[in-house]
């Protein structure tokens, strides 16, 4: 009777381990990719180049808790417009390493720079739209974005 329940808690177990092995690649998001979505990803909108996009953007995706970024840039395009740039042609990155990726078509961008004399925590922006080729590190399988590089 034990020895039952053993192989039944086994089997289980191995059910569990094989349904979390096919569910986790599907995920594919760790924790650089979900990072990446969160500081340049915003498919939904095109700002106006004189709102304050960059201002509210900034802090809603908490960009400025403890201290204002200097420069962040958002992509208006579909994620997985930016996720194909993975499978474009390797280029060096500007760290040196060898897996970064250059879009072949100008995207939709807008460029978050820090207004001069803005400082903690009163975070002010210069909203910047724009069209152009973008650059991004991809690792992982399946191979994301997890950095913006240019």
């Amino acid at each position: 009777m034990a020895q039952e329940k053993s192989l039944i808690l086994f089997s289980l177990l191995a059910l569990v381990l094989l349904v979390l092995g096919l569910v986790q690649p599907s995920m594919g998001q760790g924790p650089g990719a979900m990072k990446f979505q969160r500081q340049h990803m915003d498919s939904n909108s095109r700002p106006n180049p004189n709102s304050n996009y960059c201002d509210q953007m900034m802090k809603k995706r908490k960009m400025t808790v403890g201290a204002c970024k200097p420069l962040n840039t958002f992509v208006h395009e579909p994620l997985k417009d930016v996720e194909d740039i993975c499978i474009q042609r390797n280029i060096r990155c500007k760290n040196g390493q060898n897996n970064c990726h250059k879009s072949k078509s100008s995207m939709r961008v807008t460029d978050c720079r820090l207004t001069n004399g803005s400082r903690y925590p009163n975070c002010k922006y210069h909203t910047s739209p724009t069209k152009r080729q973008i650059t991004v590190a991809c690792v992982g399988n399946p191979y994301v974005p997890v950095h913006l590089d240019g």
